[in-house]
């Protein structure tokens, strides 16, 4: 017969006498992360490899330092790198359409926007210097004067043919006019028209020869105001580098280090001397507002600012950027726009760079959760990875669906490394669902939920409530307290031998806990705070367990806790709301008969059954052939079912409850109705280990409590389990007071014998049982079934 458990399996309890120091005041604060050996080489691994695809994906629960771990290995890789350079767009004097970006060493990039700005300040003061001064008079004069000497000797010359012709030339806004004289004065067309024909053809004729020389004298004038224009040209030309010449040169031997800048600065002159009259002074506009006149003023020479986008200026090291909200703007940048006068613009000042221009040459974080929900980004992201550029672009035209034409920026080369965190689940779904993931997300970094309870690991735990109150300036915590955040380590990881790594959950603890000390007056935080902080937790969320508690005491929910009946027995399960998991205790019956049906699932039957525990219902049913169909056909038709229970039901852990419920059918023996059970099984009746555990115990012992305890109630566990325990004190006290117990068994033979009290009994070698014990039962009432179903002739409808 199986013992109960002894008391000391109950709880692995950690000793204050193991915790080194009086408390955490005298403890180091921490400054590794601990128990994530196998994510940490990974992580090592994939930050430092530069080699294209082999970025991160960082993958655990949350809560167990993902973050936190990546965080600190960046701050000390992004030291030892050196500093990413800044970048700039600049007009791009060939097509204002296509932006030029330029690269320039850390820092330097606000300073040539800021060189630039001034240079425009100093040309624009300049220039109107030098074109009003004398000098610039005095050339003008001489470069024209011979061209307008000549100019004026063929107007003159133009003239007395025409008086020698008879006629006089008038100016019109349609050309000259050659208009013939007669009698000393010149005749209107009026009148031309009325003169007899033979004097109107002999004008006409003279008035074609002399629009002939007229026109060929024309020519030579406008070639002399053609070379007079150039000549101005070349003067204002010569007169503006020679009044920015000095300017242009000195920023160009301050850039001329870095590529593209010098090629630039030439371009901007050029475009300084095309367009003059721009830094000359524009006429104003009769009748404009006053902010048109300032806009008209002002917009010829935003084309010569330079945007910086990025700027590494306050940088030391590699660049680090964690991007909160990976939308697809903030991501990979945006180009705004304006509203000028009622008109939508936009221009090469409005592109605004996004965490991935941030992050060039450096380290980027996202987390995965929030990429994936942001439209675009993570195809955007994708793309940027794959072609090694970023590519600023509006959402609306990376889709099509946007045909306005706008500007389109120069792509920036991308030399970044990417860090995802995220689920082990979304990695599963990445990994098979997009074949680009797998080639751009080459590393892998678990962290693990638990780790190995050992001194080493106790000690490091202390250290990180060492840490936590220093930097948060909570109180100290004692010996005492320090141990029973260590035992809280290991019941959230549900293992006596190791403690649970999520140390967002440990962390909350202590502030709760530091919390209640501050309420009472303590100067550090005791065992008292902290339990008191499990229970406030628990209390906060146990709304719905307590009332099921409430209904099993009230006898609304049918829960035996005493007595002894057939085919009938406890079964434990869990329930979980989200933010808190607890035992309920439900009733599980079988219904045997003669027949061929087998065993029927009532939960399957009414869609309430889950996959799994259709599975568990089937393992039963391979349990029953394999022990009592070896020498005669099963005639058997039995139901199953969790009474009072109103919600689908899922997991196998009730499959061993259930074989129990079912034997005890077969062979009439009652079952311990203050026993409950848990523990799934195969189909060599080997009861196997389940989850849960510790939430199914203190569930049902919460009922028996309520309902009276009496020294007689307790629990099946698999065997398996034992090493999950850690459950509460209160349980811990009511079994060394005999109130309670747990059996761990092992087998369907272990675990009948100790509900029904009667032996299980062996197989002969000729396959029969022990008479009296419980198989023989079972194989006798099923052997009589059979013969019953071979026996049996329905009768004949007459």
């Amino acid at each position: 017969m199986v013992q109960p458990l002894d008391i000391g399996e109950y709880r692995n309890a950690y000793e204050p006498g193991k915790v080194q120091c009086a408390s955490t005041e005298e403890m180091r604060p921490l400054e590794e992360i601990i128990g994530q050996e196998r994510a940490l080489r990974a992580l090592a691994f994939g930050l430092e490899i530069r080699e294209p695809g082999f970025n991160v994906y960082t993958a655990g629960a949350q809560g167990t330092g993902r973050m936190t771990a990546v965080r600190s290995f960046l701050d000390e890789l992004a030291k030892a790198k050196p500093r990413a350079g800044d970048w700039v767009y600049v007009h791009n004097f060939a097509n204002q359409y296509e932006p030029n970006a330029i690269a320039l060493p850390a820092g330097r990039g606000p300073e040539f926007r800021d060189d630039m700005k001034r240079f425009i300040e100093d040309a624009r003061r300049a220039l109107p210097r030098a074109f009003e001064s004398e000098e610039y008079a005095k050339r003008r004069d001489e470069t024209l004067q011979s061209l307008q000497g000549n100019r004026a000797d063929l107007i003159a010359r133009i003239n007395q043919r025409a008086q020698e012709a008879g006629f006089v030339i008038q100016m019109s806004p349609i050309g000259l006019l050659t208009i013939p004289i007669i009698n000393g004065r010149p005749v209107p067309e009026e009148e031309f028209i009325n003169l007899p024909d033979d004097v109107r053809t002999d004008i006409q004729r003279r008035r074609d020869a002399l629009n002939t020389e007229l026109r060929s004298t024309l020519r030579q004038v406008q070639e002399i105001e053609r070379q007079g224009a150039e000549a101005a040209t070349r003067l204002n030309h010569d007169i503006a580098l020679y009044a920015i010449g000095n300017l242009v040169a000195e920023l160009k031997e301050k850039y001329a280090d870095v590529a593209e800048i010098p090629e630039y600065i030439d371009a901007v002159q050029d475009d300084i001397l095309e367009n003059l009259q721009a830094f000359l002074g524009m006429p104003e506009q009769p009748g404009a507002p006053p902010q048109f006149q300032a806009f008209i003023r002002e917009l010829p020479f935003r084309k010569y600012e330079v945007n910086v986008v990025v700027d590494n200026t306050g940088t030391s090291g590699a660049p680090v950027v964690f991007e909160q909200n990976p939308t697809f703007q903030n991501l990979l940048g945006k180009i705004e726009k304006e509203v000028q006068f009622g008109i939508f613009t936009t221009d090469f000042t409005m592109i605004r760079s996004g965490s991935l221009h941030a992050a060039n040459g450096g380290y980027l974080v996202l987390t995965v959760e929030d990429l994936l929900r942001a439209p675009l980004s993570w195809d955007g992201l994708k793309t940027a990875l794959k072609t090694g550029r970023a590519v600023i672009e509006e959402p609306g035209e990376r889709m099509g669906f946007i045909t306005a034409k706008t500007i389109k920026p120069e792509p920036i080369p991308l030399d970044i490394k990417v860090a995802l965190i995220g689920t082990p689940m979304i990695y599963q779904i990445l990994y098979r669902m997009d074949p680009d993931f797998k080639e751009l997300f080459k590393v892998k970094a678990d962290f693990d939920i638990v780790m190995d309870r050992d001194d080493e690991n106790a000690g490091k735990y202390a250290d990180f409530m060492c840490n936590l109150v220093r930097e948060e300036s909570l109180r100290h915590l004692d010996r005492e307290a320090i141990a029973r955040v260590i035992e809280y380590g290991s019941r959230l990881a549900a293992d006596k031998q190791k403690l649970s790594t999520q140390f967002a959950a440990i962390a909350d603890l202590i502030r709760e806990a530091n919390f209640y000390a501050a309420g009472g007056g303590a100067d550090r935080i005791g065992k008292e705070h902290i339990t008191k902080a499990i229970e406030e937790k628990i209390y906060r969320s146990n709304l719905i367990q307590k009332k099921i508690e409430e209904f099993i005491r009230r006898g609304i929910f049918l829960i035996d806790t005493e007595g002894e009946k057939v085919g009938q027995v406890n079964g434990l399960s869990v329930m979980g709301l989200g933010d808190f998991m607890f035992g309920r205790p439900s009733k599980v019956t079988a219904s045997i008969g003669v027949g061929r049906e087998g065993i029927m699932d009532i939960e399957r039957e009414a869609a309430l059954g889950g996959p799994i525990h259709t599975k568990g219902v089937l393992i039963v049913s391979g349990y029953l052939n394999n022990n009592y169909a070896r020498d005669k056909p099963l005639a058997l038709s039995a139901r199953l079912v969790f009474e009072q229970s109103y919600e689908g039901i899922e997991g196998d852990s009730a499959s061993s409850t259930e074989l129990y419920a079912l034997l005890s059918a077969l062979s009439g023996l009652p079952l311990k109705q203050y026993l409950a059970v848990t523990g799934s099984v195969n189909q060599k009746g080997e009861v196997q280990a389940i989850g849960g555990v510790n939430e199914k115990l203190e569930g049902f012992f919460e009922i028996c409590k309520a309902k009276g305890l009496d020294g007689t109630q307790g629990a099946l566990i698999p065997a398996s389990n034992v090493q999950n325990l850690m459950l509460k004190e209160e349980i811990v006290e009511a079994a060394r007071a005999g109130k309670f117990r747990i059996y761990p068994v092992r087998t369907i033979d272990e675990g009948i014998e100790v509900l029904t009290g009667v032996p299980a009994g062996t197989r002969h070698k000729d396959g029969t049982y022990e008479e009296g014990t419980v198989n023989y039962l079972v194989d006798r009432r099923l052997r009589d079934m059979a013969e019953t179903m071979r026996g049996f002739q329905p009768t004949a409808a007459k």
